[in-house]
């Protein structure tokens, strides 16, 4: 009996997702021509098979473990693991660690930095992953308006003297709307007050923005104010897993104190080489950046953007669950492929359809998708 009432409770939610139009499911394989506007592939890697036909031609890739069977803390086999965080030390000039998705990353880290008496202030629009990291650190934390730096240093200012540190967190790019941190801004914030740690989330911004595609971080002159940078390998990177580029203390802390990287079995070898091979990749691609960029700025002409500094991710605002989801289905059957991102995600009243560009694209794909909103908008 009691079973069957918690199962009818299930789906009294369920029906009532459906009827506000907020009922997910996993979609189906998209068959035939689409131009896909839905996937973090920013630099079109996730679909060059010459790039897996090279990765592979090479003997030392073939018979890589495809498990490392362990955490890092057990496990055997790490050359492939270290090799990578080699990799992204010379990039950025500071230790790296590994973990297994920007999630992991965002929720062993943040509650390990706020060990104790800390206060954690994050910018509103942050990840689900950045909000849960919070949760988990069982400390009080804050948010302050979205990329309201007045207002985060009035709540520093307030907070000054009663935390042993406050930890600044925020995304460089922001995954919903595309705009960006002023890292300059933040890192100043930071360095006018004692015992302030600023963390950056850098996960749809690796691979795309700054130098090398190493992100707006690595492109401040304030860089080494960042006290922690994460950048993540399922977007641009085309593999899987994160990581974090921070200092020799607080790496070996993580190591101690991070409970996703401490109790997770480690990426497998063969992942890892294959991230490696795809980050080295990256970083001579700044033709397809410059290339990303000028999409960007067709993309903003064509969603009728005004003001803000063109991107590779571009919302249009529905307002709507049912609305998002009517028009996402008819762009599809015209050949655009743009899946409705509704509440909790966002907040309520701004669900919409979110756009994000792959250097593999056309301007032809864009103005093409210009026209189609156009139309069925009219």
């Amino acid at each position: 009996m009691h079973y069957h009432i918690a199962m009818a409770s299930y789906e009294e939610i369920l029906n009532r997702l459906e009827a506000e139009g907020n009922l997910r499911a996993i979609p189906a394989s998209t068959e035939g021509k689409i131009v896909d506007f839905s996937t973090n592939d920013y630099m079109g890697l996730a679909e060059r098979t010459d790039l897996r036909e090279k990765f592979f031609n090479l003997e030392e890739h073939r018979l890589l473990p495809m498990s490392s069977s362990a955490s890092r803390l057990l496990a055997s086999c790490q050359t492939e693991h270290n090799r990578l965080e080699q990799t992204i030390e010379e990039l950025y000039g500071r230790p790296a660690l590994l973990f297994n998705s920007g999630y992991h990353a965002n929720t062993g880290i943040i509650p390990a930095l706020a060990e104790g008496n800390t206060l954690i202030v994050a910018d509103k629009l942050s990840h689900a992953s950045i909000i849960d990291g919070m949760v988990l650190s069982r400390t009080k934390f804050t948010r302050f308006p979205h990329n309201d730096y007045d207002r985060l240093e009035r709540i520093i200012n307030d907070a000054e003297g009663k935390y042993e540190r406050i930890l600044i967190v925020t995304e460089s790019v922001f995954s919903m709307d595309g705009d960006r941190s002023d890292i300059a801004r933040l890192a100043d914030i930071k360095r006018r007050h004692e015992n302030t740690m600023l963390y950056v989330d850098e996960a749809h911004a690796f691979g795309v923005e700054g130098k090398y595609g190493l992100g707006l971080s690595h492109d401040s002159p304030a860089f080494q104010d960042v006290d922690v940078v994460i950048g993540t390998f399922g977007k641009a990177a085309a593999s899987a897993g994160a990581f974090a580029s921070v200092t020799s203390t607080v790496k070996n802390y993580l190591i101690n104190r991070a409970r996703s990287f401490i109790f997770s079995t480690a990426l497998p070898p063969m992942t890892s080489a294959w991230t490696r091979f795809m980050v080295e990749t990256l970083t001579e691609m700044e033709n397809e950046r410059r290339h990303l960029r000028h999409l960007s700025q067709l993309l903003h002409v064509a969603l009728h953007i005004n003001g803000g500094e063109p991107s590779h991710i571009a919302p249009l605002i529905t307002g709507d669950s049912r609305q998002a989801v009517e028009l996402s289905g008819k762009l599809k059957a015209l050949g655009y492929k743009a899946l409705p991102i509704r509440t909790p995600t966002v907040p309520a009243g701004t669900e919409r359809l979110r756009f994000s560009l792959s250097a593999s694209m056309t301007d032809r794909d864009i103005t093409g998708l210009g026209n189609a909103i156009t139309s069925l908008m009219s």
